[in-house]
């Protein structure tokens, strides 16, 4: 075999190299076109709704850069803003504002529209008519809701007459933020969403410091989402909603929405969108081709007959749960990313649409439930609930046709696609059962040195009052048995507890600064979600008090060894209960420093502020 190699003329053997030499990695910026996911076929669709979009070729000044590729891509950040200056700029109804910057120190921009002409907050405040906040790109792979956006903001006012969409904003008022994940946003590659159907090249999911930024309203670390919720305190709607792209397993309907149930912190908010709300928009969806739902969630996407989980009670990490905590009727939005681009943006064009004119409709009922539900103050409060799967309903489900094949690269079965519409019935699970409750106190009391999390605190709105001098108050602390969780989440060392927190009463010296929080207000259950240590998503389990976990002082043995003598010899029932540990724990008794350990933790060097959270509440 040698001697036929060495034969070859040269161009040959480079040839032959060429095919047998193993490919270079490619760089990590780089886009090789030979290479692309291999989604399952799209279930044909041909809406009502495409009039909605100008034609490619149109020759309309307003002409949005989506709709210049027939809705195949989506522009960048320069060139969306370019466009949305050009519109405020022609339209007296529409005005920019920016909301902050990003960690890049791009603007974020919020686009307002109103018939009325004043278009500060207190001067909308004024006029009454209610107000939607719509926000697109929190992850801005999925920014199906900016291109529906320009073309709607397009359509209410320079091209009011020909569309018919001005008398939208006579009942109501609206914010828009086109992209809140602004550096992710520029992050674009066709390798962003491997499992979405267009754009062509999306942006990221996350921000320039790689966080989520819907995993962020509870602790307020981005500078997007503390943005944005400065809007929501200036600005007050009375209706947000988050636009978004789920995966997962594939199905027919193309637009889903849903929010937080009556089980969840905002009941009465709930019954008015889900009993008026939601037909009105679903049959306006329905009319242009498209195919509404409810948020489709697998129990098991490699057992799609498994079943749907109902999400219905997020945490205040998220959108909906946070709006749920505040009394803020907010809705998630997710299209579904198997669905081809255009089909997406048209259909969030007129769920878009649709909710100005339910909001218009049913303000006054939206409005009234908000002020019942931030009146309510639920003792106990629930701070998360789980699944009872004994009180599973069937649903009929629009999916589609699968089957299960053998995979040689894996070695087990996966789930194929047909792309071929089915009606099934389902089991759905929703988490309706309380799992963690808490006690209403009075206040809680957060100490001064807690800077961080004052601030948090405030940046939610939540009031709070400052001590401007020192005070000696009886309060309930908690002592709690933690731990760190094995990795990193969201740029945050999460604390688990790992058994329930010791209540403890006790004389404490609150330093002018401290703040005191009330919980008879419209935000006290945020400030309860926030405050209580079992709350999933309270400050103590993001990682805001890892310094009570930490022990400072310590002994040396030649010291202690005799002092625990002298202990030992003083206390007879500390005796005895040192004999029966021993007894009891083998492990304890083999160990020199673990037998010291246990009586320096009862005795009166032992710090006796480690591991007790210094958040007070007052009962």
């Amino acid at each position: 075999m040698r001697r036929t190699i060495l034969a070859l003329p040269l161009a040959l053997l480079l040839v032959l190299f060429a095919l047998i030499a193993p490919v270079a990695p490619a760089a990590a910026d780089s886009e090789p076109s030979t290479i692309e996911a291999i989604l399952p076929p799209a279930v044909p669709w041909d809406g009502a709704s495409r009039s909605l979009a100008l034609p490619a070729a149109s020759d309309d000044p307003w002409l949005t850069p989506s709709e210049r590729s027939g809705l195949r891509t989506t522009p960048g950040y320069d060139e969306t803003v370019d466009y949305l200056r050009r519109l405020t700029a022609a339209a007296p109804e529409l005005s920019m504002v920016s909301l902050g910057t990003s960690g890049e120190q791009r603007e974020i921009w919020m686009v307002i529209a109103s018939k009325d002409g004043d278009l500060t907050p207190e001067a909308m405040a004024r006029r009454g008519k209610p107000i939607v906040l719509a926000q697109a790109g929190i992850h801005s792979g999925e920014i199906d809701g900016k291109d529906a956006g320009l073309m709607l903001l397009r359509d209410l006012t320079v091209r009011a007459e020909e569309t018919g969409r001005g008398a939208l904003l006579d009942d109501v008022q609206l914010l828009f933020v086109p992209i809140l994940n602004v550096d992710g946003h520029e992050r674009r590659t066709v390798y962003s969403r491997m499992n979405q159907r267009g754009p062509e090249r999306p942006g990221w999911r996350t921000n320039a410091r790689n966080r989520n930024l819907n995993r962020d309203y509870a602790k307020l670390d981005t500078p997007e989402v503390r943005a944005i919720v400065r809007a929501i305190e200036r600005w007050r709607p009375d209706l947000y909603i988050d636009l978004h792209v789920t995966d997962g397993i594939d199905y027919e309907y193309d637009i889903t929405w849903g929010g937080a149930g009556e089980q969840s912190w905002s009941p009465a908010v709930s019954r008015v969108l889900e009993g008026s709300v939601r037909p009105a928009v679903a049959a306006d969806l329905e009319r242009a081709g498209h195919v509404p739902g409810d948020l489709v969630f697998a129990i098991d996407g490699q057992n799609p007959d498994r079943g749907l989980y109902h999400w219905t009670a997020a945490g205040p990490r998220f959108s909906d749960g946070y709006g749920a905590a505040r009394g803020l009727p907010t809705i998630l939005v997710e299209n579904h990313s198997l669905d081809p681009y255009d089909q997406r943006v048209l259909g969030t064009y007129v769920f878009l649409a649709s909710m100005l004119e339910a909001v218009g409709e049913h303000g006054e009922a939206l409005q009234s439930a908000v002020r019942a539900d931030r009146a309510l103050r639920p003792d106990p409060l629930t701070l998360g609930w789980t699944v009872d799967r004994e009180a599973a309903e069937s649903v009929d489900f629009r999916g589609v046709a699968w089957r299960k094949e053998a995979s040689e690269v894996s070695g087990d079965d996966y789930v194929v696609w047909t792309g071929v519409a089915e009606r099934t019935t389902l089991p759905r699970v929703g988490p309706t059962v309380p799992e963690v409750q808490a006690a209403r106190p009075v206040a809680y009391w957060v100490p001064a040195p807690w800077t961080e999390v004052i601030e948090r605190l405030e940046l939610h709105g939540i009031r709070t009052e400052r001590l401007a001098a020192p005070r000696t108050l009886e309060l309930e602390l908690d002592q709690v048995a933690a731990r760190l969780a094995a990795e990193p989440f969201e740029g945050r060392a999460r604390v688990e507890l790992t058994d329930e927190p010791t209540p403890l009463r006790r004389r404490v010296e609150m330093p002018a600064g401290s703040v005191r929080v009330p919980t008879d207000q419209p935000l006290g259950d945020l400030a309860m979600l926030l405050l209580e240590p079992r709350s999933t998503d309270s400050l103590f389990q993001w990682g805001f008090f890892l310094g009570i976990l930490q022990r400072t002082e310590y002994y040396e043995r030649y010291v202690f060894e005799p002092t625990a003598q002298a202990m030992l010899a003083a206390d007879p029932a500390l005796r005895a209960a040192f004999d029966a540990a021993l007894e009891a724990d083998a492990e304890l008794a083999a160990d020199p420093r673990a037998r010291l350990d246990w009586l320096y933790q009862r005795s009166p060097w032992l710090d006796e502020r480690w591991k007790v959270y210094p958040v007070g509440r007052e009962r």
